[in-house]
């Protein structure tokens, strides 16, 4: 099948992948674009992993302060070289990330972050909802563990659903941008500041 300049054009503005990397996928796939989309995932997954234990430690802090100025966030964002922390779309994922905050208000970067005597917390709790709700006894662990999913996707950063595309989490949205840049990219920080309250 012969892959057009619009096919590669339309799954570009669907994926945000390079032009080579999209032509390659739908060459691979014979034009099929949900795998081809599938293809670019794997890749993202592929190289976000061998870029992960690289050293970030470049990179730029930013800020964003929502309308009517009574919410505003600090966020540091790493990447390997300075060459990517100028970089516009670089500047404008960190700029991203920092409005997630502002909007979401995570409390942990990421599940990892959280302590072990909150979760366990949150497990008892969740289990005597459980028990509470009737459920049977077989199935409450598997309920906890769901709902624990749950929590984590509100309370944990890179879970969340992104707020300008739901159908990706920021994790997501992070490892696209490691496979798009070739270079670890690590939310090191964050600090949200709401008007009138203690941070």
């Amino acid at each position: 099948m012969e892959i057009t300049a619009a096919m590669v054009k339309d799954l570009r503005e669907k994926t945000g992948a390079g032009i080579m990397d999209c032509k390659k996928a739908l060459s691979g796939t014979n034009g099929d674009v949900e795998e081809a989309i599938k293809w670019l995932r794997e890749k993202v997954i592929k190289a976000s992993e061998r870029s992960a234990n690289r050293a970030a430690s470049e990179g730029v802090v930013t800020s964003y302060i929502h309308a009517g100025n009574k919410v505003g966030v600090l966020l540091e964002l790493n990447c390997e070289t300075d060459f990517v922390a100028r970089n516009d779309e670089f500047q404008r994922l960190a700029k991203d990330v920092a409005m997630q905050v502002a909007a979401a208000n995570p409390r942990y970067i990421n599940k990892e972050e959280v302590p072990a005597e909150v979760i366990e917390r949150e497990r008892t709790f969740l289990k005597n909802q459980a028990i509470n709700e009737g459920k049977p006894e077989k199935v409450i662990d598997r309920i906890v563990e769901g709902r624990l999913n749950r929590f984590y996707s509100e309370h944990c950063l890179m879970e969340q659903p992104f707020i300008r595309d739901d159908s990706q989490t920021v994790g997501q949205l992070v490892k696209e941008n490691i496979a798009k840049f070739g270079e670890n990219i690590v939310v090191r920080r964050f600090m949200r500041y709401l008007l009138g309250q203690e941070a």
